[in-house]
């Protein structure tokens, strides 16, 4: 049991609407906490107390320094800490964010956190995981961010045209409308990000580029900020003349889902064998995710989670070998 004392108004910021924040914290770290006053009484055990102390101190730091806390960053951030015990408040304010000119973007899990990190830290990054993770949407509005800051001049969105376990037939139109279908996944991130006038003339001009990954065959792309989405349908070669593409300036990052492989049969993934090949060299640097970083509907993380218990009973197997 610990007895700490804060300052009342510190105390008040802390319990939040009919003390929501404590009872948040007693769910996430296992401890029965009991305010009296500017006193808070902590009991459970002794790591779990030790950690919510922290948590105390550097919230009652930050307050005193003018902080202000809304509900939903306070416990992102508190819920990120009960997975992670070496991060710290500190750590979230002032917070990560990403403002795509739109919106601001502040990472949800400590996955989405360490993967906008990785993009800030490295020129090439690869984020594998379940759909709904946001692994694109985060890609895009960090791409953004580059774009507004002049990091880059210019945005490459890509992904491979693979029909996932569906026959779509004859498609009218150009060819842009033909692969259009295909892109829609970006398209949707970058309007939900971004002014969509803003989004139409910069892709007329050529500073948003959108194609299939055919397209990028001969090319050396440099200065810009390049994704590759849905990777795990690309081919051993797709993958090899894409990462092969990349030139001065530019960053890429490579996003998929090992579990979702829509390759005809006999085919490797593209982005399973290059964990394979580029996991132990210096430069490429890997992000993962799990159920955990959705934020999808509440319900997506359960069905990722069933399929994944349905897929290790049966012994099922989606290709995701190299």
């Amino acid at each position: 049991m610990k007895e700490i004392v804060l300052p009342h108004r510190i105390v008040e910021a802390l319990i939040g609407t009919y003390d929501e924040n404590l009872k948040l914290l007693e769910s996430l770290f296992d401890v029965r906490i009991h305010a009296r006053g500017s006193h808070l009484v902590i009991d459970g055990e002794k790591g779990d107390v030790a950690t919510l102390e922290r948590i105390l101190a550097d919230f009652s730091g930050l307050v005193e320094k003018g902080q202000v806390f809304s509900r939903d960053e306070f416990q992102s951030a508190v819920t990120q800490i009960a997975q992670d015990a070496a991060l710290s408040l500190q750590d979230f304010f002032p917070r990560l964010q990403v403002s795509t000119g739109k919106r601001t973007v502040i990472p949800k899990s400590k996955n989405q956190r360490r993967y906008l990190e990785s993009i800030q830290q490295h020129d090439i990054v690869f984020a594998i995981g379940p759909g709904g993770t946001g692994k694109t949407f985060l890609a895009v509005a960090m791409a953004l961010y580059y774009l507004n800051e002049k990091a880059i001049t210019r945005i490459i969105l890509t992904r491979p045209a693979v029909e996932a376990g569906e026959k779509l037939g004859f498609l009218p139109g150009d060819m842009q409308e033909k692969v259009n279908p295909y892109l829609r996944p970006l398209y949707d991130a970058l309007y939900h990000l971004a002014d969509g006038e803003r989004v139409l003339k910069l892709m007329e001009r050529g500073t948003i580029e959108i194609a299939p990954l055919a397209f990028m065959r001969g090319r050396t792309l440099s200065d810009a900020f390049i994704i590759l989405d849905e990777a795990q349908n690309t081919t051993s070669e797709q993958m090899k003349m894409f990462l092969t593409r990349i030139g001065p300036g530019s960053k890429a990052v490579i996003t998929g889902d090992i579990t979702q492989i829509d390759l005809p049969p006999g085919r490797v993934s593209g982005l399973v064998e290059a964990r394979a090949v580029l996991e132990r060299i210096p430069g490429p640097r890997f992000c993962y995710f799990d159920e955990g970083d959705v934020v999808r509907h509440e319900l997506v993380r359960l069905i990722i989670r069933a399929y994944e218990d349905y897929s290790s009973q049966n012994g099922s197997n989606r290709r995701g070998t190299a």
